[in-house]
């Protein structure tokens, strides 16, 4: 009989984990990961849950499932956006059981406590002599709005490096005006496989191929040194030299920061961003390329500034336009199911049907979310194969073990901080 426990199985399959491989099957398949995943990932971390557009108006609210934790995002009467544990301080019943909404106060539908939407209790019923509504607020969570888009920290004392990030990346996004946008359109996408493996399936484009609407004004040359180009893809990669060139000279004359910030895997909140061309008309994700959407999200002079990317770890990514931006997050919610949620942002005064079609605007990422959850179901069952090894890492993939060696120090550190 194995002797080892379950937690120092867990802690040993952490430290042995070779660079350049992907993981073992119980990081991906495993209960006690999952458990550890929110614990020490998601309950511990800075996380993007949505878009200010989403809670545009005081008393919006959209609530957040990560495993145990449920909260309320919401915008206050004075327009500032809040972030509150989904806990009754009376007993603690879930208060607000609906994904999206908008509220005047917050009432818990059990005893009907009455919260403001700023946390204070406003109404307690038959309340003993003394009671004090000032001490029974509802628990706040951690918010910060980063140039439109919002994120959130579970953790007592969330990673420090949060404000400094900040700073570096609002100058990339603030251009594009996402705090006054609006959702043209919004999809859940459940997709049958770990967490990881979604986020592992992003960070790479060695499975590009497989998307064939994406390849039409993407360059499919993502991760590739220029030496190690195969001969399929030569054209596309002149076609990018050709159009890089031309997108730095725009991005220059108008001052728009283009160059690439890449701190996947050295700090706690790793991050990536960096302004770059797209193929086809260059303008945006859509199948030739070209605007989606006529109002452009800023008074930009040309619709033709390529794509802005962003990425944070452990689990969100974002384009944006000038035309329309896209945010995306995934949510593990079962060690074989991920939650992607995926949230188109337009200007706010552009009319569907007039300056933009929504099939258009929709189609690339669309096909391509779908394409993404069958690559990624078929990653779960290989994983969760006795006859499963771990492989190694293609040099197109170097995101991917950015990805990982972020994952695997993360669990390190929580699990040293348990000891």
């Amino acid at each position: 009989m194995n002797a080892v426990t379950p937690v120092a199985e867990t802690a040993d399959l952490v430290a042995r984990r070779p660079a350049g491989q992907s993981l073992e099957a119980p990081f991906y398949t495993g209960e006690e990961f999952f458990g550890l995943d929110i614990e020490a990932i998601f309950a511990g971390h800075w996380l993007f849950v949505a878009a200010e557009a989403e809670v545009s108006e005081p008393g919006d609210y959209v609530t957040v499932t990560l495993g145990p934790y449920s909260v309320i995002v919401v915008r206050d009467d004075e327009e500032d956006v809040r972030a509150f544990h989904n806990v009754c301080r009376h007993r603690g019943a879930r208060i607000l059981n609906e994904e999206r909404g908008s509220v005047g106060n917050i009432v818990c539908g059990y005893h009907h406590w009455t919260y403001g939407v700023d946390g204070r209790l406003l109404h307690a019923e038959s309340q003993a002599p003394g009671f004090d509504p000032k001490c029974f607020g509802l628990r706040s969570v951690h918010v910060r709005t980063v140039a439109g888009l919002v994120y959130i920290c579970l953790a007592d004392e969330p990673p420090a490096d949060f404000d400094e990030i900040i700073t570096r990346v609002e100058p990339y996004l603030a251009p594009h005006n996402l705090a006054k946008a609006k959702v043209a359109a919004q999809t859940d996408l459940i997709e049958n496989g770990n967490w990881k493996l979604t986020m592992e399936n992003n960070r790479e484009c060695y499975h590009c191929v497989g998307h064939p609407e994406l390849q039409a004004c993407y360059f499919p040359i993502y991760g590739y040194q220029e030496q190690d180009i195969p001969p399929a893809l030569r054209p596309a990669y002149e076609r990018y030299l050709r159009a890089d060139a031309d997108a730095r000279e725009t991005y220059e004359s108008l001052g728009l920061p283009y160059t690439a910030i890449e701190e996947l895997d050295t700090r706690p909140t790793g991050f990536r961003i960096q302004r770059e061309a797209l193929d086809g008309a260059g303008e945006s994700y859509t199948p030739d390329g070209t605007a989606a959407c006529k109002r452009l999200l800023a008074e930009f002079p040309t619709a033709r500034l390529g794509r802005l990317s962003f990425h944070t770890q452990p689990n969100a990514w974002f384009h944006l336009m000038a035309d329309h931006a896209i945010t995306f997050s995934a949510i593990p919610l079962a060690p074989g199911r991920t939650l992607v949620r995926t949230t188109w942002l337009v200007h706010a005064d552009a009319v569907e049907g007039v300056d933009y079609d929504l099939e258009t605007l929709t189609k690339v990422w669309k096909a391509t979310n779908d394409q993404d959850a069958v690559f990624v179901a078929r990653a779960h069952q290989g994983v969760s194969s006795p006859a499963y090894l771990p492989g190694p890492y293609s040099p197109t993939e170097q995101q991917v073990e950015a990805f990982v060696n972020w994952y695997i120090t993360r669990l390190k550190t929580h699990l040293e901080r348990q000891r």
